[in-house]
């Protein structure tokens, strides 16, 4: 018959086995914590996809307040709406993405919204680095994406797209909008109109080159004036001066 020190090696290895589990999950607790992204059509160049984010609360202290998010290449911010998120929280679009934010969450409350794409792009993945901010002002910083199959400390959200639909393509550009009939056309450049000649210049323009003293015909006519009352008075006095001799 088997004595309780029969079983004492079994019991030193349950405890042991247990003791490392709960130092496992102590050593891979702070890791837990992430942010994650799925999609309502997880499919290349889907169109008007829904894209649900949630990002782990991770502190004990304070709430979260911002999540910064750059988005992969293919998607641009002009191609995302805002379609569910906390009370009062508004989006924004930066250069390279957006931001999302409001008043502090209740701490240890996971930060969850949506948002509307016009189309993903045809691609195999897409990562959503985010940077979670809180009202302590800490920073979470999951911003790595995988390569080769490797894990990586603070990964990105990573949607997994299936292959495109047959027949779909990337939507055309806009094209840009027909010139409106209502509006005023630039003015065109109009051939100078030639000097008006003597035979066509109106009578007024007549009159008025004619009364000007400075024009040459004037100065002609004021200079032959000039010679004739000369003239007339020096005939005069030569007259008077032949009869008093």
């Amino acid at each position: 018959m088997r004595t309780s020190h029969d079983h004492l090696p079994f019991r030193r290895l349950g405890l042991a086995a247990v003791g490392s589990a709960v130092l496992l999950g102590i050593a891979v607790g702070p890791a837990a914590a992430h942010a994650e992204v799925s999609a309502s059509d997880p499919r290349a160049l889907a169109e008007n996809v829904t894209l649900s984010f949630t990002s782990e609360a991770e502190s004990d202290t304070a709430g979260i307040t911002e999540l910064r998010v750059v988005l992969p290449q293919g998607i641009t911010p002009d191609a995302v709406t805002l379609k569910e998120a906390p009370q009062d929280w508004k989006l924004t679009a930066t250069p390279d993405g957006y931001s999302l934010g409001g008043a502090a969450l209740a701490t240890g409350t996971d930060a969850e919204y949506s948002i509307t794409v016009r189309q993903l792009p045809d691609a195999r993945s897409l990562a959503f680095k985010t940077l979670e901010t809180y009202g302590d002002g800490k920073v979470s910083r999951w911003i790595e994406v995988p390569a080769d199959g490797r894990k990586v400390d603070n990964p990105a959200p990573l949607l997994t797209l299936q292959p495109a639909a047959p027949g779909a393509k990337p939507i055309a550009a806009s094209p840009s909008p027909p010139p409106d009939p209502s509006a005023p056309s630039a003015p065109t450049a109009q051939p100078s109109s030639p000097a008006p000649s003597a035979s066509t210049a109106s009578p007024d323009a007549e009159a008025a080159s004619a009364a000007d003293p400075g024009s040459g015909n004037g100065v002609i006519v004021a200079v032959v004036a000039a010679f004739v009352v000369v003239g007339g008075a020096g005939a005069v006095r030569w007259t008077r001066r032949s009869r008093q001799t």
